[in-house]
């Protein structure tokens, strides 16, 4: 009879349904071999190699799907960061188109119109006189100009008598050094030589 190869990946059973075990009377770091024969392992005491190929693989498909995802992060906040600010614009708009329609409400009311005419145009109504304040220089006030409220002016405080005094007496105390220019600085004149 035949013996039948055990497919890859598939366990070999001595029996259907049991998988073949290490004999007993074997110490735990000899296997058997395929062809009957046991194997020692390599010396136990010999250093494992810390950087193996299975390691070289694992850390380069990390760093492939590293590298993948984060340019998709930043593809997604990218995009994120684009309707946020496409949110804004159109609320935005939706601001302006209700400020336009509010406007337009008013433009139909006749009151709002008449209102218009006499600020902007300075129309009057027959009958009435219209007056128009000038400036110093003689030039009309534009609509931007406004006068102060003269509640508003400060007052100019003026300083108490005895706080000059006192401020006089520091200055006579501790006088300013001014420095002389050179050109009002003395120079001796020489000696006159004698006539002989």
């Amino acid at each position: 009879m035949a013996t039948r190869h055990p497919q890859r990946g598939s366990r070999r059973t001595s029996r259907p349904g049991r998988p073949v075990s290490t004999p007993r009377h074997l110490p735990g770091n000899l296997r058997p071999r395929a062809s009957g024969g046991t194997r020692e392992r390599q010396d136990p005491r010999a250093p494992r190699p810390r950087f193996t190929q299975r390691m070289a693989v694992l850390v380069l498909v990390v760093a492939v799907l590293v590298v993948s995802y984060a340019s998709s992060m930043r593809a997604f906040l990218d995009q994120r960061s684009h309707i946020a600010e496409l949110r804004a614009q159109i609320a935005g708009s939706e601001r302006e188109i209700a400020g336009l329609e509010r406007e337009k409400r008013r433009w139909q009311d006749d009151a709002y119109v008449e209102a218009q005419a006499r600020e902007r145009f300075g129309w009057v109504m027959p009958g009435e006189t219209s007056y128009q304040v000038i400036d110093r220089d003689g030039k009309p006030l534009e609509r931007t100009d406004e006068l102060t409220d003269p509640d508003s002016v400060e007052e100019e405080v003026t300083e108490a008598w005895w706080d000059k005094v006192w401020g006089s007496v520091e200055t006579a105390d501790h006088p300013e050094k001014v420095p002389t220019p050179p050109s009002e600085i003395d120079t001796p004149e020489p000696p006159a030589e004698p006539d002989s």
